[in-house]
């Protein structure tokens, strides 16, 4: 997708606030290049270039297309292989769309993605069968996600059947089951529990059989939707050190789509924020974490609890409603909601040009024409973690809470396999 580079517009002369600079040119990537592309000469595993997911609005009596709802609009990014990509952001902004149309659960409406340099969009038949070997996903509901009809033997063996071919023999029912048990004990499962229903386990024990039947293929890039969203906190916690565990036994590279900030921080080791179906800021969890440069970047993490009562946090509240991605804002999507916005007196080029997704420095990207201006006092007094540049400040890092490390065995709700 091609960006807005136009200069943007001085703010209005008739706003009395604070006078701002204006901001700095953005830098335009090199001709060919994708938008935030790594500097270095290795390939990513994994590469989006402007992907767009519209679904059309029919109305009238003859259903004819009058808009679209734009669930995801011109993201781009790139996972390197063994990587994880934290992505976050409110509900509704196109998270979970954009996982699915990378991995042809639904079809794309624009946009480019390549696996290990293989395009993946407009592949059908054998080839996206071939191709849907090295990419699967761990849904978010444990319950709706597994067939109650079926047995997990039949669960997990159920993609080694649709792929099975001469070569690795998965057709034969011992070979198959042989590779369920294995993968099995590999998520900390007992092998008899292959021919038990999915009502007869707890939701840490459904997750890990979704785990096991996104392992099963041998994939090279799991996509995780909010796999630990439905399960209690000792659960989420056990669930997140056996993805890291499988990650570094099976060298694998995770998208990690989730709500928790916490959680995304503990498991990432970079974070990329989406608004309205667009990426606003992608850069390293620590840098992220403490030198927030979007100001919906700053708000989000602004409402993290912190665990040590004695840290005290000034909680940005974003005002109105999310728009509708049905008719998204002009300009800058967040500026009907941005608190920089409002105290730079409401430039008008945040209304009239979409912001570039630019690089500010050391791999940073941040679509905010304002960036270089968020104030570092509201940044530390919002995020405790945050870095003041100034010489005679300094905020302790004080750090968000992360997930204990806790032993990937087996849980300790398997002990009954009731469904309680």
């Amino acid at each position: 997708m091609t960006f807005e580079t136009s200069e943007p517009a001085a703010p209005a002369a008739d706003q009395p606030v604070v006078p701002v600079a204006p901001p700095p040119s953005p830098s335009v990537p090199a001709t060919g290049a994708a938008v935030g592309r790594p500097p270095t000469s290795e390939v990513p595993l994994v590469e989006v270039e402007g992907l767009v997911k519209y679904y059309p609005i029919m109305g009238g009596f003859l259903r004819r297309h009058v808009g679209d709802v734009k669930a995801v609009d011109g993201v781009s990014f790139w996972v390197n292989r063994g990587e994880v990509l934290g992505l976050v952001g409110e509900s509704g902004c196109g998270k979970s769309t954009l996982g699915k149309t990378l991995i042809q659960l639904t079809p794309p409406t624009a946009g480019l993605a390549k696996l290990d340099g293989e395009p993946i969009f407009g592949k059908k038949g054998k080839d996206l069968k071939k191709l849907r070997r090295r990419m699967q996903i761990i849904f978010q509901d444990p319950v709706g996600s597994l067939n109650p009809r079926m047995p997990i033997s039949d669960i997990i063996g159920e993609g080694l059947l649709a792929q099975a071919d001469a070569e690795n023999r998965w057709g034969d029912r011992k070979v198959r089951d042989k590779r369920v048990g294995d993968y099995l004990d590999a998520v900390g499962l007992r092998r008899d529990y292959t021919r038990r229903y999915p009502h007869e386990f707890s939701g840490g024990q459904r997750q890990r059989i979704g785990i096991a039947r996104a392992l099963a293929l041998s994939p090279d890039f799991l996509i995780c939707d909010e796999p630990v969203s439905a399960l209690d906190v000792s659960i989420q916690s056990q669930i997140l050190n056996l993805l890291l565990d499988l990650r570094r036994e099976f060298d694998l590279t995770y998208l990690f789509i989730a709500h928790n900030l916490s959680v995304v921080q503990y498991i990432s080791d970079r974070v990329g924020v989406m608004y309205l179906g667009k990426l606003v800021e992608l850069a390293e969890v620590e840098e992220l974490y403490r030198r927030p440069r979007h100001p919906y970047s700053v708000a989000l993490l602004s409402a993290v609890p912190d665990a040590n009562p004695r840290v005290r946090k000034k909680r940005l509240v974003l005002t109105g409603d999310v728009p509708s991605p049905a008719a998204p804002p002009s300009g800058c999507h967040f500026h009907t909601r941005c608190w920089l916005y409002e105290q730079l007196g409401q430039p008008e080029v945040c209304t009239t040009a979409d912001p570039e997704f630019r690089d500010i420095g050391d791999g940073h990207l941040v679509a905010c024409h304002w960036a270089e201006k968020v104030p570092t006092a509201v940044v530390a007094s919002a995020v405790p973690t945050a870095e003041v540049t100034t010489d005679t400040v300094a905020m302790p890092a004080a750090g968000i809470p992360a997930a204990p490390p806790i032993d990937a065995g087996p849980p300790t709700e398997e002990a009954t396999a009731s469904g309680t």
